[in-house]
């Protein structure tokens, strides 16, 4: 994956919150409306073997008050796509840029309006509309305040944890997904899903949309400009693809249940699809191109 090195990037799209003081959260976004893109999954395999407890009241402490953002260093740093090609945090302004110019697009070829959502970086622990998460929770998406948090170091942790391998267009995928729960909030589907699990719930079906939306926008990535009027994405590889569905290999309900839940697989309890799924979905998305063939409410076959 390569970023046209002239074309400009937009940081305020991205607020920065780490070190703002903010300390490490115990109340997962759990139950609050945070759709994650691993981050159910990741609580119900903790709550199994005691990493966090069922209420989400844990033992680490409350979120501190006082988070700031500091976009200082992200304004001077990232600047064009060649920051992009260079620094991990501009490359991520660029993903979140490219992901949001073109659902804007999108929306206004079908007569709407698109918001933009800004994506919070984060260290340990953060309050959001949705209450207070760590980052056990892996990034999510809050529809109360419609935003997009991350901690980085999830990123290390899908090669070092999950065995996924990686790449900065694996990790524009777990973007994506993120922004296809904000389109999802958007256009209403998110209202239609309640706390329900298991392998036909509207939870799993809500989640493989979003693969299918991240892959829908990874078919336009190339082609979709920037606000000024160049591709903020040159190039996405067969190898770019590959590893984008390796990721989705390893954060399916089964495999994370099977490999890091002590081997028990509990399909009453999936809330994000299994493995396959999630690559379909996905690839149902990227081939296609076109986001009304991500209809997973209208289908008997999940995959």
């Amino acid at each position: 994956m390569r970023f046209d090195e002239g074309a400009g990037l937009d940081t305020s799209e991205v607020d920065d919150l780490r070190g703002g003081g903010g300390g490490i959260g115990s109340r997962v976004a759990l139950g609050g409306g945070g759709l994650g893109i691993v981050g159910v999954i990741i609580y119900f395999v903790l709550s199994q073997i005691g990493g966090v407890s069922p209420s989400g009241a844990g033992s680490l402490g409350e979120l501190g008050a006082g988070q700031q953002v500091s976009n200082g260093s992200l304004a001077q740093e990232c600047r064009t796509g060649a920051d992009a090609n260079a620094n991990h945090d501009c490359a991520i302004v660029a993903i979140v840029n490219s992901i949001q110019d073109y659902w804007s697009d999108q929306f206004a070829r079908s007569g709407r309006t698109y918001r933009t959502a800004q994506t919070n970086f984060f260290s340990g622990g953060v309050r959001t509309g949705c209450g207070s998460a760590t980052s056990d929770v892996g990034p999510f998406y809050c529809p109360a305040d419609s935003e997009v948090y991350i901690d980085l170091s999830f990123y290390q942790e899908l090669r070092t944890r999950f065995g996924a391998e990686g790449g900065t267009f694996a990790e524009a995928y777990v973007l994506a997904h993120e922004y296809g729960h904000h389109v999802q909030n958007l256009l209403g589907t998110s209202r239609r899903v309640g706390n329900e699990t298991g392998p036909t719930s509207g939870s799993v079906r809500l989640e493989l949309q979003a693969d299918c939306y991240a892959g829908v926008w990874a078919n336009h990535a190339t082609t979709t400009p920037s606000s000024t009027g160049r591709p903020l994405i040159t190039e996405v590889t067969q190898d770019d693809i590959d590893r984008a569905l390796d990721t989705a290999s390893r954060i399916g309900d089964d495999y994370i249940q099977s490999n890091l839940g002590g081997g028990h697989v509990d399909e009453s309890q999936y809330t994000h699809g299994t493995s396959a799924q999630r690559e379909r979905w996905f690839t149902t998305g990227f081939q296609t191109g076109n986001p009304a063939r991500c209809d997973t409410f209208g289908t008997n076959n999940l995959g």
